[in-house]
């Protein structure tokens, strides 16, 4: 081979070289995401390959993408597909995407439990943010067999959900997330919240339940303790608690502005116009505002409350009766005037 020859050689080669490197960093180096912005994939039960290939499409580099499709094939990923919630990075390549696909590496979700009325509420929320099912959630809370494995009933399970935010992973199975929940309780319910319990001689799950009456008739939170400690002067002489948002809760009529007297002959155990004691359970999740204003409760002699005639979400209390007739009429006369039904 001559000398030129042999120089065309070379550089042909090193065209040909450059050529490839080129195409590789092209294909396999290049930022995969092209929104600018941070991307959340998605993969569920049901994903396959294709239509792990179809969610990334919107968001990829299209080159990039190709060069995802190639590695796939190539390192045994279109078979062994991984649920979770994967974030990708503006610059992230095909390599590190892969990578992370097929390591599991997920980013977190953050979480606030919500505090809403009823297990068919928080399902709802919870699926929003999970990739577990509404229904699994709300058969699970709704099973005895469940809910006695963690400590608790159908009617009290709900106590188990502190409403605090929390880092999950979005595929969590569902005996993983009642499992969290509990610790998560466990760590609330902490050596000085016990011992504030104990003297009120009442269980972690009265305190929950009564915290969810004092949050459904104020969202004061200044005044909570002495809602508290009202309601706990009537458990204490073993009086009716005779709590309206009881009332809404036995009749799932939570829009209800008023109660009326028909109202209070309700059949329900959660009536406490009808049965004296708490009832068998929150009738929402309490804020933690509500738990530590019942453990921090005002010690007083009131034994009745009314919403103040201004509306402006706070009571008047009373002591006797006769002070309380003379509260609730001039609510009702507020009422009667704004046209309140």
């Amino acid at each position: 081979m001559s000398h030129i020859n042999a120089k065309r050689y070379i550089i042909t080669t090193v065209i040909c070289l450059l050529v490839i490197v080129s195409l590789v960093y092209i294909y396999f180096f290049t930022g995969m995401n092209n929104t600018g912005k941070a991307e959340y994939l998605y993969i569920d039960r049901d994903d396959d390959i294709d239509s792990v290939y179809t969610k990334l499409e919107p968001i990829s580099n299209p080159t990039a993408l190709k060069g995802f499709k190639t590695l796939a094939r190539h390192f045994d990923y279109t078979d062994k597909i991984r649920t979770g919630r994967f974030k990708i990075k503006p610059g992230e390549c095909a390599i590190t995407v892969l990578k992370h696909l097929k390591s599991g590496m997920q980013d977190p979700v953050r979480l606030t439990i919500p505090t809403v009325r009823t297990i068919e509420k928080l399902s709802a929320k919870l699926s929003d943010k999970l990739m577990v099912d509404s229904a699994e959630i709300t058969n699970a809370l709704k099973d005895s067999v469940i809910c006695s494995k963690y400590g608790y009933d159908t009617c009290t399970v709900i106590c188990m959900f502190v409403p605090n935010t929390y880092d999950f992973y979005w595929n969590i199975p569902m005996e993983d997330l009642l499992e969290r929940m509990q610790k998560e309780s466990r760590t609330f319910w902490n050596d000085e919240r016990k011992k504030k319990a104990e003297v009120l001689n009442l269980t972690e799950t009265e305190v929950m339940t009564l915290a969810s009456i004092v949050d459904e008739e104020t969202a004061n939170n200044e005044e909570k303790p002495m809602i508290a400690g009202m309601y706990y002067n009537r458990l204490k002489q073993d009086m009716p608690l005779q709590a309206d948002p009881t009332v809404k809760f036995a009749l799932k009529d939570f829009e209800a502005r008023r109660i009326y007297h028909k109202m209070l002959t309700a059949d329900s155990p959660y009536n406490t116009y009808k049965y004296t004691g708490l009832p068998p359970g929150p009738i929402r999740i309490p804020s933690i505002a509500g738990i530590d204003a019942v453990l921090n409760m005002v010690k007083h002699d009131y034994l009745y409350m009314c919403a103040k005639e201004d509306f402006s979400g706070t009571h008047n209390f009373a002591v006797t009766y006769a002070e309380h007739k003379q509260n609730a009429k001039k609510y009702t006369e507020a009422l009667n005037k704004r046209g309140i039904k």
